[in-house]
């Protein structure tokens, strides 16, 4: 049984254990990556991943069902909010160009409008860049209320935020709550 002071612990030693998983997928990979310094796509080894996966080993939050669907399962089981965390998911809305919709961790917060996130399969159908791992993508708050509601995100073949405003739910934090640890 998971108690609340063993949940730092684990949250660490499994994220340790993605990380090392990744760099020997990435050893196996090209030796091209992306420049220093500029936001964009791991050199993969053509692994492919899709989000709900990635973003369930990196936060080690234990939900299950499309992306899209996480909001509402994450309800009495984690904390949600409207304010990003390292670690936390923020989980996109379902649209029309998102029909699953999408999950991106929160690998660091820059300010109250910026977020960098790593997340998979985050390209347009078809590209080269379907399935592989974006790492450090800056994600912009674009909402009218500051509240994470509207978000815009980088784009590396153009080197620049995507013109497309997503819609999403909010950020799931990665600490179970106290009553789903009794069940």
């Amino acid at each position: 049984m998971l108690r609340p002071g063993d949940q730092g612990m684990r949250v660490r030693l499994r994220e340790a254990a993605l990380a090392a998983a990744l760099l020997l997928l990435a050893a196996c990979g090209s030796s091209r990556g992306t420049p220093r310094g500029v936001p964009g796509y791991d050199a993969g080894g053509g692994l492919q991943l899709s989000c709900v996966p990635f973003a369930r080993a990196r936060s080690g939050i234990q939900l299950a069902g499309d992306a899209w669907q996480w909001w509402d399962a994450a309800a009495g089981r984690y904390d949600r909010s409207g304010a990003p965390r390292p670690g936390s998911v923020l989980v996109f809305a379902r649209t029309p160009r998102l029909p699953q919709g999408h999950l991106a961790v929160v690998s660091r917060v820059v300010s109250a409008r910026e977020i960098r996130v790593d997340h998979a399969n985050w390209a347009p159908g078809g590209s080269a860049s379907r399935g592989r791992v974006a790492r450090d993508q800056p994600v912009l708050d674009v909402s009218p209320r500051g509240d994470w509601s509207a978000v815009r995100v980088w784009y590396p073949p153009v080197r620049d935020y995507g013109r497309t405003v997503f819609p999403t739910h909010g950020f799931i934090h990665p600490v179970i709550r106290t009553a789903a640890l009794r069940e």
